[in-house]
C-alpha cells in the first residue's frame, strides 16, 4: 500500500453567525471557486484540503514567515581584497605572491560548507467542519467543537452585530474544545468593506442577507465597513487570538492564508509535543493513529443542507 499523501490530520471548525460567509470560505479553499448563493447550513458540512506545513515551505513563504532583516554589518559583509593588492608597490624583495607583505603565509582558504539538503516537506490534511450559524442549531453546532485543534472565528465586516457576537462564540468554543485550541479571527467580505466596493456586489450581498433573514445595513455603493481593523486586532489581542485576518471569499483574498496560519501553528505545536497523536480528543492525528491515509476522515464528505429557495438562499 502506498504511503499517505499527508503526515497529519487536523480538525478545524469554522464558527460564527449565519450569513458571514463560512461556507463560501470553505468552498473557496477546497474547490477554488466562489458560490454567490448557498443553502443555509444545517448542522455541519465537511471539506478537506492537504497543505504543506513547516520547512522548507514555511521558510520560503513570506505569508508564513517574517521578512529577512538586513544584517547590521551589511556594509562590511564583503570579502577582503587579496593581501598583495594592499601593497601598491607590489611584493617586496624576496617575497613571493604566496605571502603577505608581513611575510606571513595567507590564511588557508576554507571551502564553503556543503549545504545540507532541506528536510522532507511535511503535509497536513485539514478536515474542515463548516458549522451552522443560526441560533436554532446552536446546541447541535456546539457538539462539533469537541476534538477540534483549530478554528476560524468568522464575522461579517459589513454587519457589526456579527462582530459583537464573536465573544459568545469564542466562550462556547473554549468551554467545549481543548483549552489550547488555535483560533484565528476572520473578518470576511473585505470586497464590500473597501472604499471601491462595486454597486453590483452590494446588490448581491443585500439579496444574500435578505435570504438569510439578516438585516441589510449600509447604503448602495461605497464602503460598507462597520468594523475597523484596529478594533478587531485589539479584540484579538485581548482574547488571546493567534491573529486577525481580513478575507474575501469572492476574490479569494487572504482565504488560504487564514487557514494556513492555523495549520502552521498546529504544526509548531506538534513539533513541541503538545498533542497526543493517538488521542482523538487532541484534534490531531498521524498516519499511524487510524491506519492509512484516511485516518479520521470519511471516504465521502456528507453535506447536510436545507431545501430552501436557492434564489434567495443565504450564505453562511
Amino acid at each position: 500500500m502506498s504511503s499517505a499523501p499527508w503526515d497529519y490530520i487536523a480538525k478545524l471548525v469554522c464558527i460564527g453567525d449565519s450569513g458571514c460567509g463560512k461556507s463560501s470560505l470553505t468552498i473557496r479553499l477546497c474547490e477554488g471557486r466562489f458560490v454567490p448563493y448557498h443553502d443555509v447550513t444545517i448542522g455541519v458540512e465537511f471539506g478537506s484540503r492537504i497543505v504543506p506545513v513547516g520547512p522548507p515551505y514555511s521558510s520560503t513563504t513570506t505569508t508564513l514567515s517574517q521578512p529577512r532583516q538586513p544584517s547590521p554589518h551589511a556594509d562590511n559583509d564583503v570579502a577582503d581584497p587579496p593581501a598583495n593588492d594592499t601593497n601598491p608597490d607590489g611584493p617586496g624583495p624576496g617575497a613571493s605572491p604566496s605571502t603577505t607583505k608581513q611575510g606571513l603565509p595567507p590564511p588557508p582558504i576554507i571551502e564553503k560548507a556543503k549545504q545540507h539538503p532541506p528536510p522532507p516537506q511535511k503535509h497536513m490534511k485539514l478536515s474542515l467542519w463548516d458549522t451552522a450559524g443560526q441560533e436554532t442549531y446552536k446546541s447541535v453546532t456546539r457538539s462539533y467543537f469537541r476534538g477540534a485543534s483549530g478554528a476560524l472565528l468568522v464575522f461579517d465586516l459589513t454587519r457589526r452585530s456579527t462582530f459583537q457576537h464573536v465573544t459568545d462564540w469564542l466562550n462556547d468554543l473554549r468551554q467545549i474544545a481543548e483549552p489550547d485550541i488555535v483560533v484565528v479571527l476572520v473578518g470576511n467580505k473585505a470586497d464590500l468593506a473597501s472604499p471601491h466596493a462595486p454597486e453590483e456586489a452590494e446588490g448581491q450581498q443585500q439579496q444574500q442577507e435578505a435570504g438569510a433573514g439578516g438585516t441589510v445595513l449600509g447604503g448602495i455603493g461605497g464602503n460598507r465597513r462597520e468594523v475597523t481593523r484596529q478594533e478587531a486586532e485589539e479584540w484579538a489581542r485581548r482574547n488571546g487570538i493567534l491573529e486577525y485576518v481580513e478575507t474575501s471569499a469572492k476574490s479569494g483574498e487572504n482565504v488560504e492564508m487564514a487557514f494556513m496560519r492555523v495549520a502552521e501553528r498546529i504544526f509548531q505545536n506538534i513539533q513541541a509535543g503538545k498533542y497526543d497523536l493517538n488521542d482523538r480528543r487532541s484534534g490531531v492525528k498521524g498516519p499511524s493513529a487510524g491506519g492509512g491515509g484516511g485516518a479520521g476522515c470519511a471516504s465521502k464528505p456528507v453535506r447536510l443542507t436545507s431545501n430552501v429557495n436557492k434564489s434567495g438562499g443565504g450564505c453562511c
